[in-house]
């Protein structure tokens, strides 16, 4: 089996008006091992379509009747999910242009080489993948207004930590650099767990006074203090049956430590001003994107404390380490505030998706979810351009020094014999660079002077 054809797991549906035509996709996909099923006009194609179970639709452009072009409009309406690559003799670009407007995947000429079809429904067979497993993973994962979105390796062996750990009762420790998310995992622990049906209670530790913590924290009886009129329950006491995570947890003064650690210890809270001991029984997962390991050795965090939050610790990639996470969460973005600020913009342009991978992104996802709220709100058309993106992004865009190339890699050679498609030219470079970065694809696609996302385009699945 073909390289192209790795990812041979969906349906196509072979559309064309010749039944020779037809008779030689179907050889070609079925040594391949894909299922297929025919149609000799776009009625009936839309036919086959109504019935589902279709990833793919490889169909001719110039057929009588219904055109390719306004199959693929129906394939939009009746099975929007699938992906369209469009054949024909007549590859102007205006035609290569509008059918790319309208959704196609891709644009393929005749004659068609056999190798070329099979690519492009690979790699279309590949996206549809990616976007069924991008909505599961959403369904499963959602946390409040935003899910967890991405399928990159660093971001599935995350998900799978928290997918072991949910079930449990331990407490979790979630790191991580700001802006990476560490309430929406924290959301995905408490909704895959026994407690799901109890409230998640979250407090951002940095956020609120040293004076006030401690009552938001505790609760407190009437009279505790001047200004308490009434009795208060305290964030813990609201989290009973449920979940409470402490964002920012290192940020605790030392007083309040100490009454956490008594409650993770003993299960019971005094409310200030009170002398009764309150029972509550909640998990609790904090999160800091602080070095409490250094704290402790500094004097300035509890070691006790740390080693009661620190049951199950959980490392949460930053958004450089998933790079090809990005066209996803740009997408989700651009969807998200495109219906908020009631704007056109259906998708970000090639150049700008270039530019985003480019970006180190600091500030992670927060940065690239803002940077993609201003582009939408500033935003005049349908897609989003370079120039709509923040000057550090665009800047990051431009052509610059290439990274130093590797000692390993410098003066070799690799001989390629004359007569070896383009396609193969390309994929033996890739494999030779990723060996000898130690399979590394991003600083792979640095030396290449390529995106990182294009690395994952061409290699096989398996890869």
């Amino acid at each position: 089996m073909s390289e192209a054809a790795t990812s041979a797991t969906g349906t196509v549906l072979l559309v064309d008006d010749e039944p020779a035509n037809l008779d030689s996709l179907e050889r070609i996909f079925a040594r391949e091992g894909y299922r297929t099923l025919r149609a000799e006009s776009a009625a009936a194609a839309l036919e086959l379509l109504r019935g589902g179970s279709v990833d793919v639709v490889l169909t001719d452009l110039m057929m009588p009747g219904l055109s390719g072009q306004e199959l693929l409009k129906g394939v939009r309406a009746v099975a929007p999910e699938a992906e369209v690559v469009l054949m024909t003799a007549y590859g102007t670009v205006e035609a290569a242009v509008a059918a790319m407007k309208d959704g196609a995947y891709d644009f393929l000429t005749k004659p068609l080489k056999r190798h070329a079809v099979l690519k492009s429904v690979a790699q279309a067979l590949e996206k549809r993948r990616l976007v069924r497993e991008n909505k599961q993973l959403r369904a499963r994962l959602a946390g409040g207004a935003s899910p967890i979105v991405g399928q990159s390796p660093a971001l599935r062996a995350t998900l799978d930590v928290i997918r072991q750990a949910a079930p449990s009762s331990a407490t979790v420790l979630l790191l991580g650099e700001s802006g990476t998310g560490k309430e929406l995992f924290a959301r995905a622990l408490h909704d895959h767990s026994a407690r799901a049906q109890g409230p998640f209670v979250p407090i951002n530790c940095a956020a609120i006074p040293e004076t006030i913590l401690e009552s938001e924290l505790f609760g407190y009886e009437r009279g505790a203090f001047t200004g308490a009129t009434q009795r208060k329950e305290g964030r813990i006491e609201r989290a009973q049956a449920g979940t409470l995570f402490l964002d920012e947890v290192g940020e605790l003064s030392p007083a309040v430590q100490v009454k956490l650690l008594r409650f993770l210890q003993e299960g019971e809270i005094e409310r200030l001003g009170g002398s009764a001991a309150l029972r509550v029984d909640c998990r609790v997962v904090a999160a800091t994107n602080r070095d409490l390991g250094a704290q402790v050795k500094e004097g300035r965090f509890r070691e006790d404390l740390f080693y009661r939050l620190n049951v199950i610790q959980v490392v949460l990639p930053p958004l450089r380490d998933r790079t090809e996470d990005v066209p996803l969460l740009a997408d989700h973005f651009v969807a998200r505030y495109a219906a908020k600020n009631a704007k056109p913009v259906r998708a970000l342009t090639p150049a700008a998706l270039e530019a985003l991978e480019a970006y180190s992104w600091p500030g992670n996802v927060r940065e690239l979810e803002n940077a993609i709220e201003r582009a939408v709100v500033l935003s005049q058309g349908p897609e989003l351009d370079v120039d709509a993106l923040p000057q550090a992004v665009q800047n990051a865009s431009r052509a610059g020094p290439r990274p130093a190339i590797p000692a390993a890699l410098e003066g070799r050679t690799l001989t390629i014999p004359l007569g070896t498609p383009m396609d193969e030219i390309e994929l033996r470079v890739i494999r030779e660079t990723l060996r000898h970065t130690k399979g590394d694809k991003n600083l792979a696609a640095q030396i290449l002077g390529i995106a990182s996302r294009t690395i994952y385009r061409k290699l096989p699945k398996d890869s």
